[in-house]
């Protein structure tokens, strides 16, 4: 039996200029989750990653917090694990006021009522509708899935939103309602950690949904959802 390790990234750089890079709590997240992974006898034998610069940052504190474990992360780059532009669909939201927040919580506010219109097809944020996001994260998914098919434990990072699509559609895969896993989808999405680990298993009946959002190597500061 397989399994797939889905890991979001960690920490960004949320008001920074350039949001893609981590925070150094983000690269803190990352070291501790490859020693919880590895003290655990976690043995990842493919690795893959979305094409953003925090998850290929998230895999190299990954590999540093393993060291020692005989890891040796060369992952598939493969764009489809890529978030959606979460920033571009609050920034062209019609409801927005203001500008987006440099406040977390207000941008979270913001955030929240933005989703909710893109997913119900409402607003067409940034150029990619919620369809076409579910659709590219599924693919990635199937292609994860087979690489894990044959007994491997393959190691994913990727971000929160792709995360919520893999769990909606595992939790509920013989839906074909958009709405319906939209609903899900916001569920999974709000309380995803940063670092967490989402697990997979994949056997003879294909791949089941196993444990979501794992964080008890994260506590304190470490503990972070933007």
């Amino acid at each position: 039996m397989g399994q797939l390790l889905l890991v979001r990234h960690g920490q960004a750089s949320f008001g920074a200029d350039d949001y893609d890079v981590l925070s150094p709590t983000g690269w803190e997240q990352g070291r501790a989750l490859g020693a919880w992974l590895a003290a655990r006898g976690a043995e990842p034998t493919a690795y893959a990653r979305g094409g953003l610069r925090r998850h290929r940052e998230t895999l190299e504190a990954i590999g540093e917090g393993a060291a020692g474990a005989g890891w040796a992360p060369e992952p598939v780059v493969d764009p489809d694990w890529d978030e959606f532009d979460h920033v571009g669909v609050v920034a062209s939201w019609p409801g927005l006021a203001g500008g987006v927040p440099e406040d977390r919580r207000a941008f979270q506010a913001a955030f929240d009522e933005a989703t909710a219109a893109w997913t119900a097809g409402e607003h067409d944020g940034a150029g990619e509708s919620f369809d076409g996001f579910v659709t590219r994260v599924r693919g990635a998914l199937v292609r994860a899935t087979a690489a894990a098919s044959s007994g491997e434990t393959v190691l994913v990072v990727t971000s929160g939103g792709p995360i919520a699509v893999a769990a909606a559609t595992l939790v509920d895969p013989e839906t074909d309602d958009l709405a319906q896993t939209a609903r899900l989808w916001r569920r999974f999405n709000t309380v995803t950690v940063n670092a967490a680990v989402t697990r997979v298993v994949v056997g003879g009946t294909g791949a089941r949904l196993l444990t979501f959002n794992e964080h008890p190597h994260l506590a304190g500061d470490l503990l972070t959802y933007r």
